[in-house]
């Protein structure tokens, strides 16, 4: 979905399949901010978004923001061999190409993202975490024991939230790339009866989680949560939120756009 100033953009299309856009910079003075916000639901939303920025541009309004929390094509952050498409390269250099005057995303997957996307801005998710901990304090009576999948979400979040911690150590078949277990470190003594809070950044299908929450129950966890910001809808593809495993998942509006009874919006991203 692509917003302009915080009014949903309508997309259309004539008969043979191509764009139909009109929208128009309403009240808004030439020098103020025109902020674009684009929470990404399909590759078309990407030509749209070039035809209306050129659009805004040609009027004259030079200091348009693009307010982006889910990066698409994060993933493809390197490529291995020559058949490999670097697609997050030339989709940066798509973006760059228009000019915005700040690019605002939300606990971008990788580094390489931010170094290849002019004038980024990162914004942790921080303030959902600690949302999502109150709440579960509120209930339970006492904060969580985080978790963190592996050791770069460890480095990742630990140092946003001040407390007590494990990660895990994926074991898995290089070949595949399939994850074929978990084993935990850190502060493993704290599990047994205690609440956990799963925090990563992207959630696919699940499987990392499963895992997680699998290893998690056996170590003696009770209630145990996840947050992610950025959940894709393929996790109701997966086994994880019907697999009784997990009491809550929280995340943010930035690309999740379903429903399920343990899944929960905890915020606009």
């Amino acid at each position: 979905m692509i917003r302009l100033q915080d009014r949903k953009v309508d997309i259309n299309h004539f008969p043979d399949g191509t764009l139909l856009i009109k929208d128009a910079v309403k009240g808004v003075e030439k020098g103020e901010e025109i902020i674009v916000k684009w929470n990404y639901e399909s590759n078309e939303e990407l030509v749209a978004l070039y035809f209306l920025t050129k659009h805004i541009k040609s009027l004259g309004y030079e200091n348009v923001v693009l307010d982006m929390p889910y990066i698409p094509n994060a993933r493809q952050d390197r490529v291995k061999c020559e058949e490999d498409v670097f697609t997050l390269k030339y989709f940066a250099q798509m973006i760059n190409s228009l000019g915005y005057t700040e690019v605002r995303v939300l606990d971008a997957h990788s580094n390489v993202s931010l170094a290849l996307i002019d004038r980024i801005k990162n914004i942790t998710p921080v303030s959902y975490i600690s949302k999502v901990i109150n709440q579960i304090e509120n209930s339970r009576g006492k904060k969580p024991l985080m978790f963190y999948p592996d050791e770069g979400a460890g480095k990742r979040y630990s140092g946003m939230i001040d407390l007590p911690y494990c990660f895990g150590i994926k074991k898995r078949d290089w070949e595949s790339g399939i994850i074929k277990g978990l084993d935990v470190s850190g502060e493993t003594d704290s599990i047994n009866r205690n609440d956990i809070l799963i925090a990563d950044d992207i959630c696919s299908y699940g499987g990392t989680f499963l895992f997680s929450a699998a290893k998690l129950k056996e170590l003696g966890a009770q209630n145990i949560y996840l947050f992610v910001s950025h959940c894709e809808a393929s996790i109701l593809d997966g086994k994880l939120p019907d697999s009784g495993l997990i009491t809550r998942i929280y995340t943010t509006d930035s690309i999740f756009n379903k429903e399920h009874e343990i899944i929960e919006v905890i915020g606009k991203a």
